[in-house]
C-alpha cells in the first residue's frame, strides 16, 4: 500500500482507528481486525489512552505481540483519565506516557499526540516535555489534535532550537465537514504537517448504508449516540444520495469515494477509520485505489454545494 510521511514516519494511506477496541470489540475481535489490517498491508494504528478507559491500548498491544516493530502506533493523551489525571503539563505528560507504554506493552510510541489543547498549560511547557520524551527514545514523533489555525501557529512559534515539533494534526474532516479547508489545510501544507482526518465517514453516513427514502439501519452509531445523530439531516441525506449515485456511475462505492476524496489532498497523510470486522478492513484498504481526477473533484464540489 502507498505510504505518506508524518515527520520521519512512513504511514500507509489507510490506517486503523482503534476506538472500537474494548468498547465494541473483545480481544478475539480485536485480534481479527489487527490481523486483517496487517495482511492488507496497513501499518498504521491510531488509538488513545481514553478509548475504553485504556482497554484499547491494552488490546492493541496484545494483538500485535511480537509484531510490534512491524507497525506504527499512534496514541493520544490529555483527556481526563480516571485515577490518572488530564492535561498537557510537563508533570502529567510523564505520568501519561508511562501509563500508555505499559498498556501498549512497548518501550516506545511512534506518534504521541496531544488529544486536545490545554488552556491551563503554556504550549512551550508541553513541547519541552514532549521533546524530552523524543530525546529519551520513548517517543519518535509528536502530533496535535483538535487545534485551530491560531493554535497551530502558536505551537510552531514555541518550538525550541532543534526541539521536537508537532508533525501531525488530527481534526474532523470529511465530505460533509469541510471547515478545515479554509485555513488549517493550507497551514498544514505550508508547515509540512501531516493531516489525519477523524470521522472520515461522518460517523457512518458515508459508508453507503444510509440511502434517501430508505429506513435508517437500526443499532448504528448514528441511531444510538446523540453526538453522532447530528449527521441525519435532510440536507446531508440529499448530498449522500447524490454522492452515492456519482460513485456508482463510475463503478465505485460511496465509501471508496469518501476515502479517495480525502486522499486526493497530498497533505492528508492517512485516513484512519474504525472497523468492526476483517471485511470492513478489506473494504477500507480497497478504497484507496480510486484516484479522482480534477474533473471528478469539481463535480463533487458541485454536489456538495447543493
Amino acid at each position: 500500500m502507498e505510504t505518506r510521511t508524518i515527520g520521519a514516519l512512513n504511514v500507509t494511506i489507510i490506517g486503523v482507528g482503534c476506538n472500537n477496541f474494548g468498547r465494541r470489540l473483545d480481544p478475539a475481535g480485536t485480534h481479527a481486525v489487527v490481523n486483517a489490517a496487517m495482511a492488507a498491508g496497513i501499518n498504521f494504528f491510531d488509538t488513545a489512552d481514553v478509548y475504553s478507559a485504556g482497554q484499547s491500548e491494552e488490546l492493541l498491544g496484545a494483538a500485535l505481540g511480537t509484531r510490534r516493530k512491524d507497525v506504527l502506533i499512534a496514541t493520544k493523551f490529555g483527556n481526563s483519565m480516571d485515577g490518572q489525571g488530564k492535561g498537557a503539563s510537563a508533570a502529567y505528560i510523564k505520568t501519561a506516557v508511562e501509563a500508555s507504554l505499559r498498556r501498549l506493552g512497548t518501550d516506545y510510541i511512534d506518534l504521541y499526540q496531544l488529544h486536545l489543547p490545554d488552556a491551563e498549560t503554556p504550549i512551550a511547557e508541553t513541547l519541552s516535555a514532549l521533546d524530552d520524551l523524543v530525546k529519551a527514545g520513548k517517543v519518535r514523533e509528536i502530533g496535535s489534535s483538535n487545534f485551530s489555525s491560531a493554535q497551530i501557529h502558536e505551537a510552531e512559534a514555541a518550538v525550541k532550537l532543534d526541539g521536537a515539533r508537532f508533525v501531525s494534526l488530527q481534526n474532523e474532516y470529511s465530505l460533509l465537514k469541510r471547515d478545515d479547508e479554509f485555513a488549517i489545510l493550507p497551514d498544514c501544507e505550508k508547515l509540512h504537517i501531516g493531516y489525519l482526518p477523524y470521522f472520515p465517514l461522518a460517523s457512518g453516513l458515508l459508508t453507503g448504508k444510509y440511502r434517501q427514502g430508505q429506513p435508517v439501519p437500526e443499532g448504528t452509531r448514528i441511531t444510538t449516540a446523540p453526538q453522532h445523530a447530528r449527521w441525519l439531516t435532510d440536507a446531508n441525506m440529499a448530498k449522500v444520495e447524490a454522492l452515492a449515485v456519482f460513485a456508482e456511475a463510475r463503478g465505485h462505492t460511496l465509501l471508496e469515494l469518501a476515502f479517495s476524496w480525502l486522499l486526493a489532498r497530498p497533505m492528508v497523510a492517512s485516513v484512519i477509520a474504525g472497523a468492526m470486522t476483517p471485511a470492513q478492513i478489506h473494504s477500507n484498504a480497497a478504497a484507496a485505489n480510486w484516484h479522482l481526477t480534477p474533473v471528478d473533484m469539481a463535480e463533487i464540489d458541485g454536489i456538495l454545494a447543493m
